[in-house]
């Protein structure tokens, strides 16, 4: 089977704080999308990786290992802008990623892809265990059950054909690509996910996430 990942890095993700886009920020030695994308061409079983850059942004990677795609205005856009250059040479499965996930353990891409031999798409989560409110103005407004919810984590795998067609019929303004595969009735694994696959946001989270990485060695 041939697998193939679409990094998305387009966009500006300037909550994080900084000059420029936290992809390009530094995370210890490396910057947070060169430890990124080191996790899926180093990944044995991924045999091609394609970043979706912002057309500003495409001289600042000079990874010779990856193929570089201008992206769109949204999230959705640049994923689709990375499934079509794929589509010219097609892999049986791909993963989604976002590059603001620069400690993505190797497990949690190897239950993706296992999970892949058996259904067409598969996503990592962890099954919410805190309380959860509903709030307005800064003050509760209500409680809500936890019971079966999840969050959510990339890489989202799934049949190639099927997630390009996905994207190609669905909704503009989906949440993520597990939304527009569900939207296409697709049947969606749900793997275990890992607490130290976090999502670099805002600034506190560089520190937390150089620290993982150093404790992995």
């Amino acid at each position: 089977m041939k697998v193939a990942a679409v990094i998305v890095a387009a966009g500006r993700g300037m909550r994080a704080g900084g000059i420029i886009p936290k992809q390009w920020q530094s995370l210890g030695e490396k910057r947070v999308i060169d430890e990124t994308i080191a996790k899926f061409i180093n990944h044995p079983a991924v045999g091609r990786v394609v970043v979706v850059l912002h057309p500003n942004d495409i001289g600042r990677l000079k990874e010779p290992n990856v193929e570089k795609v201008f992206g769109g205005t949204t999230r959705q856009s640049s994923v689709f802008n990375g499934l079509l250059h794929l589509a010219k040479e097609p892999p049986d499965l791909v993963l989604i990623h976002d590059v603001a996930r620069a400690t993505v353990p190797q497990n949690v891409i190897d239950n993706v892809i296992a999970a892949l031999q058996n259904y067409k798409a598969a996503a990592p989560a962890l099954a919410v265990t805190d309380a959860l409110w509903s709030g307005l103005d800064g003050l509760v407004t209500a409680s809500r059950p936890r019971k079966g919810l999840y969050r959510a984590q990339t890489p989202q795998g799934f049949n190639f054909q099927l997630i390009l067609q996905a994207h190609e019929n669905g909704t503009k303004d989906a949440l993520d690509d597990v939304q527009l595969a569900l939207e296409a009735n697709i049947e969606i694994a749900i793997v275990k996910g890992c607490e130290t696959n976090i999502k670099i946001t805002m600034p506190e989270d560089f520190k937390r996430a150089q620290k993982i990485i150093e404790e992995r060695g």
